[in-house]
C-alpha cells in the first residue's frame, strides 16, 4: 500500500488567501492569534497541495479552493473536494515551522508525525514511555538518546493519529518497536507500533537534520513516496492541466 508526503515550512506559505475557500478564510479570519493564523495556514497549504499532488490537480489559485480539509467528529483531518467527501485518507503534523502531511487511498488508518530531536529529562521518559522502551533508551550511548526519544515519542504520535485519539489515550497505550536503529540522514527505516496488545501499525521513520519524520499506517504502507511540487505556470496558458504538483513515483 503506497503513501505518499509532503513537507512544507511557513516561508512557503503565500501572503495572499486566495488559496482558501470561502468558509477557510472566514474561520482564519476569526482567529485571534497570529501563531495559531501561522500554524492553521501552514498546516491548510501543505495539506491542500498534498491532496492536490495526489489527485494531479493544478497547483493554482483556482484549484486549491476546491479542496477544503476539514475536522472529522474526533477531530482528525477529512479531504473535501468541490463540497464532497473525498476517499482519501490524510494525516497533518505541525512543529517548528514545519508542517508534513501523509497522504493515502480510502479508509486507510494512517498517522504521520514530525518531532524536534532535543534533549529531554529522564522524568519525561518515565512519565510517557514504557518499560520496555525506556529500557531501550537506557540502553543506547547518551549522545544518541535525544533522536531515540524523538523516534519514539513521533511513532507514538503516528499510531495514535492513526486511531484517531491523539494525545486523548495515554502514550503508554502504545509500545513502539524500531526495527532499524542505524543513524543514517534521509533513509526511511522501519518501525511496529502495538496499542495495547492488539491493534498493530506498521510506519517508517526518517531524520532530516533536526527533525524526526514518522508515518504509522495499517495496512503496512510501502517506503514513503514524496510529492515533488513542479514549477508552476499562469493560469490559462496551454500548460495549465498538466501544471502544478506531479507525484513521484521514485522512492528515496
Amino acid at each position: 500500500m503506497d503513501v505518499y508526503w509532503l513537507e512544507q515550512s511557513e516561508k512557503d506559505v503565500p501572503d495572499e488567501i486566495d488559496w482558501l475557500s470561502e468558509d477557510e478564510a472566514r474561520f482564519m479570519d476569526g482567529l485571534r492569534f497570529a501563531p495559531r493564523r501561522t500554524s492553521w495556514s501552514l498546516g491548510r497549504w501543505t495539506a491542500k497541495r498534498a491532496v492536490a499532488a495526489y489527485l494531479n490537480l493544478p497547483d493554482s489559485a483556482s484549484a486549491l479552493p476546491r479542496i477544503e480539509i476539514r475536522p472529522a467528529a474526533t477531530g482528525a483531518p477529512e479531504v473535501f473536494l468541490d463540497g464532497q467527501h473525498a476517499a482519501i485518507s490524510i494525516s497533518l503534523s505541525h512543529r517548528s515551522g514545519k508542517a508534513l502531511c501523509a497522504v493515502a487511498p480510502g479508509a486507510v488508518e494512517l498517522g504521520c508525525d514530525l518531532e524536534l530531536i532535543e534533549p529531554h529529562s529522564s522524568a519525561f521518559v518515565g512519565d510517557y514511555f514504557t518499560a520496555e522502551e525506556q529500557a531501550l533508551v537506557e540502553r543506547q550511548p547518551e549522545a544518541d538518546r535525544p533522536w531515540l526519544v524523538a523516534l519514539l515519542w513521533s511513532a507514538k504520535e503516528s499510531a495514535l493519529k492513526a486511531l484517531h485519539a491523539g494525545l486523548r489515550l495515554d502514550t503508554r497505550s502504545v509500545v513502539v518497536y524500531p526495527l532499524d536503529l542505524s543513524f543514517d540522514q534521509q533513509d526511511w527505516k522501519p518501525f511496529l507500533a502495538r496499542h495495547a496488545g492488539e491493534k498493530v501499525f506498521h510506519g517508517w521513520w526518517q531524520i532530516a537534520g533536526s527533525t524526526v519524520r514518522t508515518i504509522a499506517a495499517a495496512p503496512p504502507p510501502a517506503l514513503p513516496i514524496p510529492l515533488q511540487i513542479a514549477p508552476s505556470v499562469s493560469e490559462g496558458s496551454p500548460c495549465d492541466a498538466a501544471s502544478g504538483l506531479l507525484i513521484v513515483s521514485a522512492r528515496n
